[in-house]
């Protein structure tokens, strides 16, 4: 089994060398992932300037890109064979609900599904980073069950998995996505020059999170696998913008 890592934290991320190891014995595992801290890049793509690949010495490769660059580039431009999967973490932080518009981590999966690779990104629920080897072992298991039983056709699977001891994790549930609320405002300073400055404000807090999301799970102990797709038509509309359409006309 050919497995392809990524992750939008960087080459040298702790979360990626604890998934690395966590599959280690699973098939033949490839580490192309950005050569920084690419979190927040979504499924941006560099066009304006060429990429630079190079290698690390533990062997992870590194692109001077985004997580979207490096899972595309390495299917379609540096891999001999197409991999049979992509994984794209672990993640320092969840990455839930409204979240998954803007991770990158779940961006470098899903290029790999855009590809045709069954794809999965896996985060840890905090930013305190205690249990990784948790999250690691979750990804494990799961890339286990594909290898014996993969889907029909190309699957993207979102993981969040809670920031404990595997001992204490309650199992796995299958989530939806939750909502949050609008994000905190933005936080203006003044630079050392005298020049105002702007920090993206803080996500808000879980607003769509009871029984069956992705929050309601990780807050009570569950690992989270929500199945995700890319259509953004929203279908309940269609009929309604055509009305607008015609009475505009």
């Amino acid at each position: 089994m050919r497995i392809l890592l990524s992750n939008d934290d960087g080459y040298s991320a702790p979360g990626l060398a604890q998934l690395a190891d966590s599959l280690a014995g699973l098939g033949e595992i490839t580490v192309v992932a950005p050569e920084r801290n690419r979190s927040g890049a979504s499924n941006s793509l560099t066009l304006d300037r060429p990429l630079y690949l190079r290698r690390a010495a533990n062997g992870f490769m590194y692109v001077s890109g985004t997580p979207t660059d490096c899972v595309h580039l390495a299917v379609t431009g540096v891999l001999d064979h197409q991999p049979d999967m992509v994984v794209s973490g672990i993640n320092l932080g969840a990455n839930m609900g409204d979240d998954t518009i803007y991770s990158g981590t779940v961006a470098a999966a899903t290029e790999g599904y855009l590809l045709g690779v069954p794809s999965m990104a896996i985060s840890l629920g905090s930013f305190e980073g205690i249990h990784f080897a948790t999250a690691g072992r979750v990804a494990s298991e799961l890339v286990k069950r594909f290898s014996k039983a993969s889907f029909a056709g190309p699957v993207l699977l979102n993981v969040n998995v809670p920031d404990i001891p595997y001992e204490e994790l309650r199992g796995i549930q299958v989530t939806r996505l939750g909502r949050r609320h609008k994000a905190e405002p933005a936080v203006k300073s003044v630079s050392p020059r005298g020049e105002t400055m702007y920090w993206i404000g803080a996500a808000g807090p879980a607003a769509d999170a009871g029984e069956g999301t992705d929050f309601y799970a990780v807050e009570h102990g569950w690992v989270s696998v929500t199945p995700l797709q890319i259509d953004l038509t929203h279908s309940a509309q269609m009929a309604a913008v055509r009305n607008w359409l015609n009475l505009a006309a």
